[in-house]
């Protein structure tokens, strides 16, 4: 049975600002996270709901566009939603990287051009995750709401981009020690007296790595942060949570704990139901004790609705699952 639910796990944590909702594809990761975003704004909190997914899908939840910009959620008050700009952000970044390289370059007195440089750091596969953990923190670092609410990627891509920290700080770290040996010889093989001159790649490491280290904290708060896993009762949405659980609880990154979605109803299925329905339910039955088998912290058990979630309303209806006393035993 559920032991502590959505609502009272976050009464336990008052002081809780970034909520993450994350899982397989399809389990309904969208329709939670606009869910506790609205449940948060009605609880009187400024709140951003804002999707870190490429393939975003809050503006057609919503039925408002909410891409690129920070937009008041119609039918209500507290709430705004943001899908993040990814080509505006790889082209953010990528322009920084350009500055940054020339800089070094003629800091350097290296006679070439910065083209080359760019297109090979741009084409890392990781390069635009790179770019979207750079403008989720950004957001979390402005501080200017009560709650941020993130509808993340499928796991995967969820696990590299909140993993970015950790690959950023070891990178860091590596340029810094090999910066400081190329300017220690530097100045070995110098013939002027001249004062040093400042080092910008230097000060840009040293404040990269501070930036680093305070987003990876952020991340790791247990009283600020937690990442909620949304599952079907099917086989493969089941099998990634196990797959994944354990590494963000080794990265530090606090799990909330794992909604189940889209539980039919069986008071609602009489005698006369197809035998499709039928073999769902005992299906569903089925998966639901491996959920509570598996996982000690279900916090709740949101029903498969009549009608899709595509509204104020119904994402209503959708929270007040969602943050409801528990009653479910298994």
């Amino acid at each position: 049975m559920i032991e502590k639910s959505t609502a009272q796990f976050l009464t336990e944590h008052p002081g809780m600002k970034y909520i993450f909702f994350g899982g397989k594809g399809g389990v309904g990761k969208t329709v939670m996270a606009g869910a506790a975003a609205l449940w948060f704004a009605e609880q009187g909190k400024k709140t951003l709901l804002a999707s870190t997914n490429p393939v975003h899908s809050l503006s057609s939840m919503l039925g408002q566009d909410v891409f690129g910009r920070h937009s008041p959620v119609q039918g209500t008050t507290n709430l705004f939603a943001y899908e993040i700009d990814t080509k505006d952000t790889i082209e953010k970044s990528k322009k920084e990287i350009r500055e940054k390289i020339e800089w070094f370059l003629k800091f350097a007195d290296i006679k070439t051009k910065a083209d080359e440089f760019v297109e090979s750091a741009t084409m890392n596969p990781a390069f635009e995750e790179s770019a979207m953990f750079e403008n989720m923190i950004d957001l979390m670092f402005e501080d200017k709401y009560d709650v941020y609410v993130f509808d993340t990627a499928p796991t995967a891509n969820a696990r590299r981009l909140l993993g970015m920290s950790d690959v950023y700080s070891m990178w860091v770290n590596k340029m810094v020690q090999s910066r400081e040996e190329a300017m220690s010889l530097k100045d070995l093989l110098s013939y002027s007296k001249k004062k040093q001159q400042k080092d910008p790649l230097m000060d840009y490491l040293l404040n990269l790595r501070t930036r680093m280290g305070n987003a990876k904290e952020l991340l790791c708060d247990d009283e600020k942060t937690s990442f909620f896993f949304v599952t079907l009762p099917e086989a493969l949405p089941i099998a990634v949570i196990k797959r994944f659980i354990n590494w963000f609880e080794e990265f530090g990154i606090p799990v909330g704990g794992v909604i189940v979605n889209m539980l039919i109803d069986k008071s609602s299925v009489g005698p006369d139901a197809p035998a499709f329905v039928k073999n769902r339910v005992a299906m569903q039955d089925d998966y639901m004790d491996e959920i509570w088998r598996t996982f000690s912290d279900v916090r709740a058990i949101v029903p498969l609705f009549d009608t899709e979630v595509q509204s104020v309303a119904m994402l209503k209806r959708t929270a007040d699952s969602l943050f409801s006393a528990p009653a479910t035993t298994g």
